[in-house]
């Protein structure tokens, strides 16, 4: 997967979120996933160095709340993000052509599973077809039975693979659009009725069969 962010820009970007609210280090890694529309979770290993070196340099603090060790943002830290403005804008721009890599790559990875899965299925019926007229007649009821059921399997697969495909790219479409603070109110009711409308016309088409 391509690099999320160039260097130096995640340690600023952590201390933007910080400026938000005090964060645990779970709540800043589920920040990150959230503006990335669920194409990138960062790990543990990514933040919490970070989250060191800007207490070393005296831009956060920690205090423990219980278990958890809540990080807040200090004054000095407000300053430098006051000063380095023009980066952090720079840096939002750079999450924005971010998610949409990410979700092409989501994409392109659905698409090469789509591939291989019908390249697969084709070489089956190329060699079902070359054996077929060695298969005793109950033998090859058998396996048209079982042929027929890793068909319908295959397409339940590939249908599921075509929903998630839509599921993913739509949730970072309507992150996106609401991070901007610009999900117009009836998007919502639109989708409603067109998945409405999308299954039911998928029924009818399955009743017909």
């Amino acid at each position: 997967m391509s690099p999320v962010f160039s260097h130096g820009s995640l340690r600023l970007y952590l201390l933007s979120l910080l400026a938000e609210s005090p964060k645990h280090g779970y709540e800043l890694m589920q920040a990150l996933s959230d503006r990335f529309g669920g194409t990138y979770s960062p790990s543990a290993g990514t933040i919490y160095p970070r989250l060191a070196k800007l207490e070393e340099e005296g831009l956060v603090t920690k205090t423990t709340d219980g278990r958890k060790t809540v990080y807040a943002i200090t004054d000095a830290g407000r300053a430098e993000l006051a000063s380095r403005q023009a980066e952090l804008d720079a840096i939002e721009e750079e999450v924005t052509d971010s998610v949409r890599r990410l979700a092409d790559e989501v994409r392109a990875g659905v698409n090469d599973a789509m591939r291989t899965l019908r390249a697969e299925l084709a070489s089956a019926a190329r060699e079902a077809k070359r054996s077929g007229s060695r298969v005793e007649p109950r033998q090859e009821a058998r396996d048209t039975g079982r042929d027929a059921r890793a068909a319908g399997a295959a397409a339940v697969r590939e249908a599921e693979a075509a929903l998630n495909e839509f599921r993913q790219q739509l949730r970072t479409d309507l992150r996106y659009q609401a991070a901007r603070g610009a999900l117009p109110a009836d998007v919502v009711p639109l989708l409603t009725r067109e998945l409405d409308r999308v299954r039911r016309a998928v029924s009818e088409a399955l009743a017909r069969r």
